[in-house]
Order: C-alpha cells, then sequence, then structure tokens
C-alpha cells in the first residue's frame, strides 16, 4: 500500500502528467445542458436550454420527461414542436385596429345618447326633513337605471359620483369616456339626472 501511495506522489511531482490521470477530477461537479420541455420554475421556461446536475438530470428530469440532452436531433425536435404548436399570426394587429375603430363608435353613440337623456329616479322623502330622500342614490342605483330606461350599459369607472345624490333635485354626473372620443359642445360629456319625489 505504501509503494503505490509513494507512486501516486511520485506521478504527480514528476513533470511529465497523463491526461488519463487527472481527466476525472472535476466530475462531480460538471453541469449537463439540457433543453426543457416544460417549464419548471426556479429553473427555466419550455425550450430554454439550462445546465443542471447529472443526477438532477438523471433522476428527476429525465424520467418525467421535463427534459432531453442538448444535442442536435433533440434541438431540431423542440423547434420543430414550437413550430407546430405555436403558430405565428400576422394579421393580429389589423383586427384589432378595427375592433378599436368599432369600439370608439360604440362609445361615441353612447354618449349622445346619454347626453340627449335625462335620467329619472324617484325617491320617498323624509318626513319633515324638506328635500332630503331615505336612501341616498348610489353609483350602483345610477348604473342599475342607466341600463333600465336608456338601454345603455356603462362601467362604474366611467361614470364619475364621488358622493351619493342626497335630495331632490336635477343634476350633472360627469362621464369618463376615452380619450379618443371627440369632447361635444360643452367641455365634458354629463349625464342630467334628476331625483323627483315618489
Amino acid at each position: 500500500m505504501a509503494y503505490l501511495q509513494y507512486g501516486k506522489n511520485a506521478l504527480r511531482r514528476s513533470s511529465m502528467h497523463h491526461p488519463l490521470l487527472f481527466a476525472v477530477q472535476g466530475v462531480r461537479y460538471r453541469k449537463l445542458e439540457v433543453i426543457l420541455t416544460t417549464s419548471i420554475d426556479k429553473l427555466g421556461k419550455a425550450g430554454e436550454t439550462v445546465k443542471v446536475a447529472p443526477g438532477y438530470f438523471r433522476n428527476h428530469l429525465m424520467p418525467k420527461l421535463l427534459a432531453v440532452p442538448n444535442i442536435d436531433k433533440f434541438a431540431h425536435l423542440i423547434r420543430e414542436q414550437r413550430k407546430i404548436y405555436e403558430p405565428k399570426e400576422d394579421e393580429e394587429v389589423k383586427v384589432v385596429s378595427k375592433k378599436a375603430d368599432i369600439g370608439i363608435k360604440e362609445y361615441e353613440a353612447a354618449a349622445k345618447r346619454l347626453a340627449k337623456a335625462k335620467l329619472s329616479i324617484r325617491k320617498f322623502i323624509i318626513e319633515g326633513k324638506g328635500l332630503e330622500v331615505r336612501e341616498p342614490v348610489t353609483k350602483e342605483e345610477l348604473l342599475a337605471e342607466v341600463a333600465r330606461q336608456l338601454q345603455v350599459h356603462i362601467e362604474p369607472e366611467n361614470l364619475h359620483l364621488p358622493s351619493p345624490l342626497s335630495a331632490l333635485g336635477e343634476y350633472k354626473v360627469p362621464l369618463r369616456l376615452p380619450k379618443a372620443l371627440p369632447k361635444p359642445a360643452g367641455d365634458e360629456w354629463i349625464l342630467n339626472v334628476k331625483v323627483r319625489k315618489r
């Protein structure tokens, strides 16, 4: 045994190094390049080339077909699969612009209809308080009445009502519509609301 030990040291000290003697050193720290077939958290997305430990690839990724070795044959197969399953559409931009034009025309027609109409809401008043109503008119109630009376559907963010309407009378509620719409003769789009006694 001592003779073998002496032999290894003698070889190490000598100026002559054979490549096979030291080729195996560092194998445990070497990483493999693999191509991921599915996205894996903290590792990468599908189709990416990543470096992993050989044991992780051999024991976890390869048996579950989560990754394949990074060789030309597998890289070609992955590229071909991407072409098949992820087709690119060049005409999508044109369709979006047409839909945007139609959406703006619909918004403009709805805004003109809202500006011309007067929304009427009936409420019970509190006895002895004059014009004060029992239950104030909220934004949700206004949206429901617009849909019922004027047959126009608007989103809650399109109606600017900072506080509920708590008294009888006429109100001008500003509408927040897309900036692409041309503004009316006044400075902004307005919904006319009249709260009446029931």
